[in-house]
């Protein structure tokens, strides 16, 4: 098969259109159709239905989009190993981490990661959804429990747990709980239960909205529930992580809290050798132990 009319053929499957696989490609769009023509013929189907909206993969062109799409991942993986520099670091890295973890703990360190390695580029993916790292959806994750792929290298980061923290200001106002009957006066601030999160943070809002809170905030990431108790709004499920940037937040009733929640680094076995990869390691592994010393004080 020919590699050329692949590349062409995936530019079109995935911009779905001529012309805009064209201007990727730097072809005109008569050039990219002949050379979907080509293919087609050569494997003897049709790749793509006509319509004038645009393009739409046929069956076939669906297994045939699957099989580059792997390609290009792969690809991806081996040029990322043939750009990583012997003595240093730069180049794009692809790393994603849950929204609350990412906005709330990862981005705002990342300052010092960038003044030691000033020629890194980081593509920061925020999301719930795990991201398949051998696939090359991304190099390297922060999850928030132990990956299951076994083709994966692994670090245990550090446990956390959901508590409940209110600001000064809410406090002096609506009182300080100090058992659940008195939530009958708060307004609870969470994720709701049912939005992808970590399983004990989902079950501590379940426990607390067991019992009839008549006034919430339910927000489908931490920085909203964040924000929601910095604007004094009610008292909030967060990650304790938070405590150390913002210190003013009064944890509340102490004895309720999550189950603990293991936070792991890990990142594909061909990427073992990286530069970029073990930059990143090494920086979020000393932030790390940096926050357990402050912990401990």
């Amino acid at each position: 098969m020919d590699w050329d009319k692949l590349r062409i053929f995936h530019a079109v499957a995935d911009k779905g259109s001529l012309t805009h696989a064209g201007e990727v490609l730097h072809l005109s769009q008569s050039a990219v159709s002949r050379q979907i023509r080509a293919l087609e013929e050569s494997l003897n189907v049709t790749l793509f239905h006509r319509h004038a909206r645009g393009l739409i993969l046929t069956e076939q062109g669906e297994l045939l989009f699957d099989a580059t799409q792997q390609m290009a991942k792969r690809l991806d993986a081996t040029a990322a190993r043939i750009r990583d520099s012997e003595d240093e670091v730069f180049g794009e890295l692809r790393v994603t981490t849950t929204t609350g973890f990412g906005t709330l703990w990862l981005a705002p360190r990342l300052a010092g990661l960038y003044e030691k390695y000033p020629s890194l580029k980081i593509d920061l993916m925020l999301e719930e959804r795990v991201l398949d790292l051998p696939m090359r959806e991304a190099d390297v994750a922060i999850r928030m429990k132990e990956p299951s792929q076994a083709d994966l290298i692994r670090k245990r980061l550090m446990n956390i747990r959901m508590r409940l923290y209110a600001t000064p200001e809410y406090l002096d106002q609506a009182g300080t709980p100090r058992t659940m009957d008195d939530f009958s006066r708060h307004r609870l601030i969470s994720q709701h239960a049912g939005t992808p999160q970590v399983a004990a943070g989902a079950t501590l809002v379940q426990e607390l909205m067991s019992h009839d809170i008549p006034s919430t905030l339910t927000v489908n990431n931490y920085f909203g529930v964040l924000q929601g108790v910095l604007n004094h709004l009610g008292i909030g499920v967060l990650p304790d992580y938070i405590t150390e940037d913002f210190p003013h937040l009064v944890r509340v009733m102490p004895d309720v809290e999550s189950g603990e929640v293991p936070v792991f680094l890990a990142y594909p076995e061909e990427l073992r050798h990286s530069k970029r990869v073990a930059a990143f390691r090494e920086f979020v592994t000393e932030e790390i132990f940096t926050y357990r010393k402050r912990q401990q004080i």
